[in-house]
């Protein structure tokens, strides 16, 4: 292999999944090197099924299927949040389970983040809101119109995420601010 081989950028596709029994959101994006792109995303609605089993099975079968179509490299999803709910959360966290083993099923490796890594990844921000994640992914995917469902913008800033993280060392509590992200992603500073 020559020189030339191992500097070029390998294509990857990474699908960012937000977990949900109601809603579920998913983003594909291609990457090149520290470059990316959208190629699809949107949510599968679960709401029309009556029963949790039958959310799960359609949860299966939606990924599966996206799974065949895109062939990606990697999945990364977002971790349930703890909630007060036990109920919801053991409902979530089974959704989480069903798409992870989707995605296992072909043998394609799976990363978890918090919400909250997802965020800061995102938007510099570990507390922001849907809205302000959907807008800063507007300006860094050039997203024409939000979608109605930000589950599905939360699917491809966790697909973000993964991309600016992939072959990183993990640490935490290391931002203090603006400035030090910045410091820290020279790469992420449009102009």
């Amino acid at each position: 292999m020559s020189k030339e081989e191992k500097k070029e950028p390998k294509e990857k596709i990474i699908l960012g999944i937000d977990p949900g029994t109601t809603v579920m959101g998913y983003g594909l994006i291609l990457t090149e090197g520290k470059k990316y792109k959208i190629l699809q995303y949107g949510v599968i609605h679960l709401k029309k099924y009556e029963t949790h089993e039958l959310k799960l099975k359609k949860i299966f079968e939606r990924i599966s299927g996206i799974l065949d179509e895109f062939a990606p490299d990697s999945v990364a999803l977002e971790a349930p949040f703890y909630g007060v709910n036990v109920q919801s959360m053991l409902k979530l966290g089974r959704a989480q389970g069903v798409a992870m083993a989707a995605a296992l099923s072909k043998e394609i490796p799976i990363t978890e983040y918090s919400p909250k890594k997802v965020k800061q990844s995102v938007t510099g921000n570990g507390n922001a809101s849907k809205e302000q994640v959907a807008a800063m992914l507007q300006t860094l995917l050039g997203i024409a119109e939000l979608p109605k469902l930000l589950d599905a913008t939360d699917a491809l800033a966790v697909a973000l995420c993964h991309h600016f993280h992939e072959g990183r060392v993990q640490t935490r509590g290391r931002t203090e601010g603006w400035k030090s992200f910045l410091e820290e992603n020279p790469d992420r500073i449009k102009k």
